[in-house]
């Protein structure tokens, strides 16, 4: 699978991978010297990357989002993903770390200008207008990536111009949810 994505600009997503990589090698019982075998880095990386003190480069930014970013593989994810597919609100699921869209709903659906097939798997992130990027960039002062289930945030969301994944004024609702293997994901709601 290739990357979701690939930036050059740090960003407060990148930044928000080292508690994710944290998690995922808590989960998986996997030491520091073994993940920075596995991502080609010494082992005082890894340490700085989980403390935040030192950003990774997009290149490692992608090699660790392919391998803790939120997948629906567990029977468990996979109702979640239904749940959200058969909601009669306009809501949609996606990995918290690389905006990856899981799963949407019907009403979310036929807001797009495409078949909502073509976009499951790719990041929705490009379609972010200027409040949803503020809103990201202060998740981390909010605790948000801290602990296993940090308050909802909800905000106006602004608007962009896209006919492909269109985002109107309205208020948002985020809501982050870990996934069975410990990943993260958001569940996206519009409430007015």
């Amino acid at each position: 699978m290739s990357p979701p994505f690939v930036q050059q600009e740090v960003t407060p997503r990148m930044m928000a991978m080292g508690p994710a990589l944290r998690r995922w090698r808590a989960l998986h019982r996997v030491k520091q010297a073994h993940a920075a075998e596995l991502f080609g880095v010494a082992q005082s990386t890894i340490s700085r990357w989980e403390a935040g003190t030192q950003a990774m480069e997009p290149a490692e930014h992608a090699k660790v989002a392919a391998v803790v970013a939120a997948r629906l593989d567990a029977a468990a994810d996979r109702v979640l993903a239904h749940l959200v597919s058969e909601s009669p609100r306009p809501v949609h699921l996606v990995c918290d770390l690389t905006h990856r869209l899981l799963a949407l709903s019907p009403s979310r659906a036929a807001g797009f200008g495409c078949s909502p097939e073509t976009l499951i798997g790719r990041s929705l992130w490009r379609f972010a207008t200027d409040p949803l990027r503020a809103m990201e960039a202060r998740l981390a002062d909010l605790g948000w990536h801290d602990g296993p289930g940090p308050a909802p945030v909800e905000f106006q969301t602004g608007a962009n111009r896209s006919t492909l994944v269109p985002v109107r004024h309205s208020l948002c609702r985020w809501t982050r949810i870990l996934l069975s293997d410990g990943a993260a994901a958001r569940i996206v709601e519009t409430l007015a």
